[in-house]
């Protein structure tokens, strides 16, 4: 027991055990949320953003069918699953002793993109709503169509994870290949 413990509390896990207990907290959640809610709820975050900022959508717009009825605003189980991602994710680093606070850009963004806070801030924003953007352009995001699409065994998920892993490739080796 003390072992399991310590292998908790480890800053790293094996890829394989992460990816194991990944695929059972989704087949889990399929599971309970099937027998909670009217119907099953696969993992995906972003949807909750959508649900977050859904009340600005309806206040531009009152009449958007989107905001609407598809994506309404409202503390949803997508919106729970995220606040218990970020929540782990602390106490996962509390646990390993490698949670601290610490100011960015760090080493490697700084070595690639320079010093500055504000072109960080500025990157990262655009990134995350072009993320947003193609997330709702796909049908999901990474967990919504590779993890939970997989679980379900959806072709477009194995497609989208061979487009991920590619694209990821591409862009790495663009931005990284001066450097590295």
């Amino acid at each position: 027991m003390n072992k399991f413990v310590a292998y908790l509390k480890s800053p790293e896990w094996s890829p394989y055990v992460a990816g194991a207990g990944l695929g059972v907290v989704t087949i889990l959640a399929l599971l309970l949320s099937n027998a909670l809610l009217p119907a099953p709820q696969l993992l995906g975050a972003s949807g909750a953003y959508e649900n977050l900022v859904a009340p600005v959508g309806l206040a531009l717009d009152p009449n958007n069918l989107y905001f609407k009825s598809i994506m309404p605003p409202g503390i949803t189980w997508a919106v729970l699953s995220l606040v218990g991602v970020f929540l782990g994710g602390l106490v996962s680093a509390r646990l390993s002793g490698t949670f601290k606070w610490r100011k960015l850009p760090d080493k490697q963004w700084t070595e690639i993109f320079g010093p500055s806070v504000a072109k960080r801030w500025i990157i990262v924003f655009l990134a995350a709503a072009l993320l947003e953007y193609a997330a709702g352009i796909a049908g999901g995001c990474t967990s919504g169509l590779a993890i939970s699409g997989g679980v379900v065994l959806a072709p477009a998920s194995f497609i989208f994870i061979a487009g991920m892993f590619a694209s990821g490739i591409v862009t790495a080796l663009i931005i990284y290949r001066k450097k590295y």
